[in-house]
């Protein structure tokens, strides 16, 4: 678990997994680049990192959602630093709705940002990936395992993700590039107030989520920190193609 010498950019790593992340790999040794939209959250998580290692993250500040800030991130972390060896592309959104509700903008929505602007910054990364012999990790969701009622884009969009994960894996292994994805359950983070869920509603999600999850609670955004940076490290070098649920069992679980 050393990442001295190595370069790292995470998408969506002003809050929640992705900072979490950041942190992480800073701790281990990485020169890392940052990606996020909300400059001063970006600045406090940059912080975090150089006070714990020393090296000072390049911010590379942007919405992926547009295909220009994506290319833009891309070309100030290349910029920057000459090279890539580890691509977290955590960023994503959720947006609630059935068949019957959810409106096109909010499936173009997820799907722009949850997948389409994964599979773009991974497209723009991979020949220096290449070079590198270096990997990816893609942040999913147990929604991509298994299927939940009421958020029906994010469902699909995070399948998605799964889908593509494989498919690079086997495109790239015999170049040396291996791509993983970690699949959260509830996790504690920003994402479910950003989707529009109150206070109140939040707090009973979670004590909802200690029935819904094998391990009788949600998950903390360092565990799920702990199994991105595991699959990014030479530990698991034999390791792709995976989707490891970090879910505290709940893709295992049945209802009776």
């Amino acid at each position: 678990m050393n990442f001295a010498g190595k370069v790292v950019l995470i998408t969506g790593a002003s809050s929640g997994i992705g900072a979490a992340a950041a942190v992480k790999f800073a701790k281990l040794g990485a020169t890392l680049a940052l990606n996020g939209r909300n400059v001063e959250n970006l600045k406090e998580v940059a912080q975090q990192c150089a006070a714990v290692s020393k090296c000072t993250p390049h911010l590379a500040v942007g919405d992926i959602a547009k295909e220009a800030d994506t290319k833009k991130v891309w070309e100030e972390t290349f910029g920057a630093y000459k090279k890539l060896d580890v691509l977290v592309n955590n960023a994503g959104i959720i947006e609630t709705g059935t068949i019957e509700n959810t409106s096109l903008e909010q499936y173009d929505r997820v799907m722009n940002i949850n997948l389409r602007a994964m599979y773009h910054l991974t497209m723009l990364a991979v020949p220096e990936l290449i070079k590198s012999k270096g990997n990816i990790v893609n942040v999913s969701s147990v929604n991509g395992i298994r299927s939940f009622p009421g958020v029906l884009a994010y469902n699909i969009s995070k399948m998605g993700v799964d889908q593509f994960t494989r498919c690079v894996a086997l495109e790239l292994a015999a170049k040396g590039v291996r791509a993983n994805c970690v699949n959260p359950g509830v996790t504690i983070t920003n994402l479910h107030k950003r989707g529009g869920m109150n206070a109140e509603a939040y707090a009973k999600f979670l004590e909802h989520s200690k029935t819904t999850h094998a391990m009788g609670r949600p998950g903390k955004a360092d565990e799920v920190a702990d199994a991105i940076t595991f699959l990014a490290s030479d530990l698991a070098s034999f390791t792709t193609g995976v989707s490891l649920a970090v879910d505290g069992g709940r893709h295992a679980m049945c209802p009776r």
